[in-house]
């Protein structure tokens, strides 16, 4: 909306009458001394003798709705709690405070102290005796019955969407009460919350592209981190063999519904542990959360019904491919086989794929988006997974799951490479994809080698993807639903 908006200047002219009048449209000395919800919970229940017994309550919030009858006029005030209508009069409020609410207009910040009654309809409401302005508000708030509708402006203007759009807040309040749970969770079974660098000077964790900052003093590039994975295996060699990190995370990649290039990531590491272990932690974690958060193990996400009651099935990525693309189950690792299978798809491919990454593309094209009840999808060929442990019985494969809901990767984990001399290997190969055009294949981290070979207990760990966590819990269907501040095009660009 323009400056020279006829509404914009008609609040201008307000807010200098206000200056006029000697009324700090801006001050700071009003305290309220309840929130909108506390006056509900506290005076609901009660009748009309023991409200007028009540005295002089204080609350303070943003004028969503006004009617003006003249001498008098109602205002609903919503706060960070909710909201609660409040009653203006001159004879109550005196002529001052009469003119001020005169001067109000929506979205104006206001607090106010008076004497809680019931209307004849028998709404709850404060009968002002004082009424302070404490933030005029210069720019209208969208329109009353159509609120903010348009997507792009609520991302970008995420302020105005929490003012109009109570399922916006819904979602964030839901958001806080997860990270709240799985800390909890955590640390009430001996895990230690840690924090690691988010600039690294190798790129490791994971399989993305990495943004690149300069440190001036050191004169050094570094990398926003992808993970904070190799930091907390260096960790566990340190001896502290519970640990996991609430942390911001980094890759320089596409924007989706499902992809910002800023996300939160919970990663946890439990040593003496394997990737068996973490499945059935995960199912307990992920239950209970639900059951915190939303009352029950039934979500709905997409127009459908997700129903959380364990035990979650655990099948292996070969068998999905077998089942689902039509291949024979004795020749699904057969590389020419997959090829042909990806070429009569469309499935586009790294340079020189190998079986295993065939494989892994078809899962990826084919099964992955059959996959909308909870499941564990298990063994992982190996070329994938250069930081987990091989398979003892096929080690073309590693002990590695993911966790798919709702057509959504949620949660991946493994258990760990601990051998230093097979984690050199894996390296190097990584070293030769990437030579040969891979551009998100793992760099060489000769120090995490050098951990390793001081020795790292057996241990698995886990990543799970929180913003896409809280999607499937609130039903967002966008990943920017989820994201206070999600990345966007600049403002005005095609």
């Amino acid at each position: 909306m323009p400056e020279d908006h006829e509404q914009i200047v008609v609040r201008r002219k307000k807010l200098q009458a206000l200056r006029e009048r000697g009324v700090d449209p801006y001050p700071n000395d009003f305290r309220p001394d309840h929130t909108t919800a506390e006056v509900h919970a506290r005076l609901s229940a009660l009748g009309e003798a023991e409200l007028a017994r009540t005295g002089t309550l204080s609350i303070a919030g943003r004028v969503m709705a006004l009617r003006d009858f003249g001498r008098a006029g109602f205002l609903q005030v919503q706060d960070r709690a909710g909201r609660l209508q409040v009653h203006a009069r001159r004879d109550r409020l005196g002529d001052e405070g009469f003119e001020t609410y005169r001067l109000l207009d929506l979205g104006d910040v206001i607090g106010v102290a008076g004497q809680p009654f019931r209307t004849r309809t028998g709404e709850l409401t404060l009968e002002a005796t004082e009424l302070r302005l404490l933030a005029k508000a210069l720019r209208p708030l969208p329109e009353k019955w159509h609120g903010l509708q348009d997507v792009e402006t609520r991302y970008r203007q995420r302020y105005l969407d929490l003012i109009v759009n109570p399922d916006a807040r819904r979602i964030f309040e839901v958001r806080a009460r997860a990270v709240r749970y799985l800390r909890d969770f955590l640390v009430a079974r001996g895990y230690l919350e840690v924090e690691t660098p988010m600039m690294q000077a190798i790129a490791g964790g994971a399989a993305a592209r990495p943004f690149v900052t300069h440190h001036n003093a050191l004169d050094l590039d570094l990398y926003l981190r992808i993970a904070p994975e190799l930091y907390l295996k260096r960790l566990v060699v340190g001896g502290y063999e519970r640990v996991f990190e609430l942390s911001r995370v980094f890759r320089n990649e596409g924007v989706s519904t499902r992809h910002n290039p800023e996300f939160t990531m919970l990663e946890f590491y439990q040593a003496h542990a394997t990737y068996e272990d973490l499945m059935a932690l995960t199912q307990e974690m992920l239950v209970g959360l639900a059951e915190q958060v939303t009352g029950g193990t039934t979500l709905h996400y997409g127009g459908e019904t997700i129903d959380l009651v364990p035990p979650w099935p655990r099948r292996t990525m070969a068998e999905l491919v077998s089942e689902h693309a039509a291949l024979p189950a004795e020749r699904v690792h057969d590389r020419e086989l997959l090829a042909r299978c990806a070429a009569s798809r469309g499935i586009a491919m790294p340079p020189e794929p190998t079986a295993g990454h065939l494989l892994a593309a078809v899962f990826e094209a084919v099964v992955e988006p059959l996959l909308v009840q909870p499941i564990f999808v298990t063994q992982f060929p190996v070329e994938l997974s250069p930081l987990a442990r091989r398979n003892d019985r096929d080690p073309r494969f590693v002990d590695r799951f993911e966790l798919f809901v709702a057509r959504h990767e949620i949660a991946n984990a493994f258990s760990e490479l601990n051998d230093p001399e097979d984690q050199r290997a894996r390296f190097e190969e990584q070293l030769r994809a990437r030579a040969a055009g891979w551009a998100e294949a793992h760099a060489m981290d000769a120090d995490y080698v050098r951990a390793l070979e001081y020795g790292m207990p057996p241990t698995a760990g886990e990543g799970i993807g929180l913003d896409r966590l809280v999607m499937l819990l609130t039903g967002a269907t966008s990943i920017r639903e989820v994201i206070l501040f999600p990345h966007l095009r600049p403002e005005g660009a095609p």
